[in-house]
């Protein structure tokens, strides 16, 4: 029997064929699955950041207080007008929704009454990068505005008021330079959900942040947490609806231990004159006030400073925005006088029963030193020496000590090194010594830098809120403090404030019979009716200062 061969090979065809279709069936199979089990988190993922869109929403901004709950920065509704592009799109090129976008904002300039602040380049940025998201045509329009805008566009598509909240100073310049200023700033997301952030593609938004003050130094207890909206979009990138929205939660109120009433006493005593003045309770460093003139208005700043008015502040020859109460140093005169005679009283060179003779001018070699009432004070002890502010007894009781135990006493007090107060910009003044003029001026100590040393001079420079912790150490005893700016937060919701404790920096081991002296010089300055601070009496109240 012979074999059908043509048969043969037509089934064999035949298989060889249905071999390949299945083969090909299962690599399309074996590519299903690699599409959508085996690699299917990472395709939903790029599909979500093609669809979905992250819109970032930031917190209201904590209020700060002083210390009798009065509220110093707070927050005021802000009304913007904002246009829905996705209403207002047109058939055709890109270039014709912008062209409608950009008629459409000059039609409203005209009810708004504001210029027109955004331009076709602005709208096209925001087309390529923010489509889903409103455009912001003008930032805080005024009732007027806005009613006018109520009135004749009610219910036009396309347009949109919306309100956010922004900081608001009821005082105004009271207490700029503590409080300081905000500004606009990108959102930063918070590091817990960045892994969960990458899954979007999220927008550029601003926020506010502190710019100075206590404002920046407390930013991140004041501004909270931020919330946030996932948007869906379509293929062209307009807005579709909502997905889904977490609320962003309100940042901590902030408790100052300044009193408004005695801050705007000092700032009103300042008025417009370059100066600076501090006031510290010496039971626990308490700043009842920190005043530097002249100030600023940081509602200038809201939303954003217009570059006129930053022109006009930057250019100033006053420097209305250097806090001068700590940010710059000075030589302290005479109100430096008490620490000289503490350290050459407790250096036991010294012991205050000693009288020197002022005839107006003290002679150190060829070099002759004025006292700053040229007829001379005549025969004076040290008691006497602080109530008439003597240059000569002072440069007499420097030479007795030396420079060294003036240079410690006035580092133990805080000196020459930053109090570390709650705000940026603090200067550390300087404290000299032999070994600072050998490094910085590359010369030796000499007896006149001495002189000029005891009575607050030469080297030696100090800022207000320096020389306020150390007249409060002489005040309490000898307990020098950490000034206390902040006395305490709490979160939105709560009642009270968590109160911080005062800190205790040192406690200057002085003689009680030493500091009784000084005070005792202190208490004549202004109470005596011949002392240089007389005139700083005030009825009913006993007072020790020292001009």
């Amino acid at each position: 029997m012979t074999r059908n061969r043509p048969l043969d090979d037509e089934v064999f065809r035949v298989w060889l064929v249905f071999a390949g279709m299945m083969l090909l069936f299962g690599l399309l199979g074996l590519w299903i699955w690699h599409i959508q089990v085996s690699h299917a988190h990472e395709f939903r993922t790029s599909q979500s950041k093609q669809s979905i869109r992250l819109l970032p929403v930031p917190g209201t901004r904590g209020k700060i207080y002083d210390r009798n709950g009065l509220c110093l920065a707070d927050n005021r509704p802000s009304f913007n007008v904002a246009l829905f592009l996705e209403e207002l799109r047109q058939p055709g090129k890109w270039s014709n929704t912008i062209t409608r976008v950009g008629n459409f904002v000059t039609e409203l300039s005209a009810v708004v009454g504001k210029p027109v602040e955004i331009s076709r380049g602005d709208i096209l940025n925001h087309v390529r990068q923010r489509l889903a998201m409103p455009l912001v045509a003008w930032r805080d329009i005024d009732e007027s505005a806005l009613a006018r805008l109520s009135e004749r566009e009610a219910g036009r598509a396309g347009i949109d008021v919306s309100a956010e909240p922004v900081r608001f100073y009821p005082f105004g310049k009271l207490a700029c330079h503590v409080l300081g200023n905000v500004g606009r700033t990108a959102f930063v997301a918070d590091t817990a959900d960045d892994d969960e952030r990458e899954k979007y593609r999220a927008f550029d938004v601003q926020e506010t942040e502190g710019k100075s003050g206590l404002e920046r130094t407390l930013d991140k207890q004041l501004r909270g947490i931020a919330g946030e909206r996932l948007l869906r979009v379509d293929v062209s990138g307009y807005r579709r609806n909502d997905v889904s929205q977490r609320e962003p939660k309100p940042g901590n109120d902030v408790m100052l231990a300044l009193d408004k009433n005695v801050q705007k006493l000092v700032e009103d005593a300042l008025g417009d004159v370059p100066g600076a003045a501090v006031v510290i309770d010496p039971r626990n460093g308490d700043v009842l006030a920190l005043a530097s003139s002249p100030g600023f208005d940081p509602n200038q700043f809201i939303p954003s400073i217009s570059s006129a008015d930053w022109d006009k502040l930057a250019s100033n020859e006053d420097k209305p925005l250097l806090n001068r109460a700590i940010g710059e140093h000075y030589a302290p005169g005479s109100i430096f006088k008490p620490v000289t005679m503490m350290a050459a009283l407790e250096s036991g060179k010294f012991t205050g029963n000693e009288t020197f003779d002022c005839p107006g001018y003290f002679e150190l070699g060829s070099a002759k030193f004025h006292c700053w009432y040229h007829a001379g004070h005549g025969t004076l002890n040290a008691q006497q020496a602080l109530q008439y502010s003597c240059n000569v007894y002072l440069f007499n009781t420097g030479l007795l000590c030396g420079p060294q135990p003036i240079h410690d006493m006035a580092a133990l007090l805080g000196l020459g090194q930053k109090t570390r107060i709650e705000l940026d910009g603090e200067t550390s003044g300087i404290c000299p010594d032999n070994a600072w003029k050998r490094k910085t001026l590359h010369d030796g100590w000499r007896d006149g830098d001495t002189c000029n040393y005891s009575i607050g001079q030469g080297f030696l420079s100090v800022t207000p809120l320096q020389m306020a912790l150390v007249t409060a150490a002489i005040a309490n005893g000898g307990a020098l403090y950490r000034p206390r700016l902040v006395l305490g937060s709490r979160a939105q919701g709560e009642r009270d404030f968590v109160k911080s404790q005062p800190e205790l920096v040192r406690q200057m081991t002085w003689s009680l019979d030493h500091l009784n002296l000084v005070r005792r010089g202190m208490h004549d300055v202004v109470m005596s009716p011949t002392g240089t601070g007389r005139g700083a009496r005030a009825p009913g109240v006993d007072m020790a200062g020292k001009t």
